[in-house]
């Protein structure tokens, strides 16, 4: 029994093979100034990146294609059901769990831990977030069009205008720019630069901003 306990001990600390392109989930903390040896001052987002785990490995023999499962968040055990409970296994509870397709699942096996030391400073990185959600927005504000007249009784400051001609199509073509929903999209910001990789804290900072709000759920990937 004792051997069977550090096994399993030894399995989930065990640090994940190296991917040809890193991928680590993380959550957006904040922003902030990032001051480089040379003196300069770069704006910067950390990404606390703890509890990376592979959940699943998915094989061309049983699946038809070969990828890895990730999970990050640790939640409540009382929070999810049966299903997710049961499809982790012996793992601890997580809350979001993503898909990697990767070429070769060699060295891959559940449990495993995937950490921050996957990235180096300098590194360029593609983040993939859900974008702030803006609320339904008209055309001025979402496609910036120019407003109406303000004078002369004019209702039309901020209105739409004409939207089509009447006789011929005789309705409104598809994909017209109109007041619509605005954010909460899938976002993605490319070559983003690693600026430092803390693995004892499991936090990343890069250049610039990332989409999303603070405690966002994000994925960084290697370019």
């Amino acid at each position: 029994m004792t051997d069977e306990t550090t096994t399993t001990e030894t399995t989930e600390q065990a640090a994940a093979p190296a991917m040809a392109k890193a991928v680590i989930i993380g959550r957006k903390v904040g922003m902030l100034q990032h001051f480089r040896p040379d003196g300069s001052v770069v704006g910067a987002t950390v990404i606390a990146t703890e509890s990376n785990l592979i959940t699943r490995v998915a094989t061309k023999e049983r699946d038809g294609y070969t990828a890895v499962q990730i999970g990050f968040g640790a939640v409540a055990e009382k929070k999810m059901s049966k299903g997710e409970r049961g499809h982790l296994g012996e793992l601890p509870p997580l809350k979001h769990l993503r898909e990697v397709r990767v070429d070769d699942v060699t060295g891959f096996v559940p449990g495993q831990r995937i950490g921050v030391d996957s990235f180096a400073v300098g590194d360029k990185v593609h983040v993939t977030g859900i974008s702030k959600g803006k609320g339904f927005q008209g055309p001025v504000h979402l496609h910036h069009f120019t407003r109406g007249p303000k004078s002369h009784g004019s209702d039309h400051l901020r209105r739409q205008g004409s939207v089509g001609s009447g006789t011929t199509p005789g309705r409104v073509l598809k994909g017209l720019r109109m007041a619509s929903h605005q954010g909460v999209d899938r976002v993605t910001v490319k070559n983003l630069v690693v600026l430092r990789a803390d693995g004892e804290r499991s936090l990343l900072i890069l250049s610039g901003a990332i989409p999303g709000p603070r405690n966002g759920v994000v994925m960084v990937k290697k370019a």
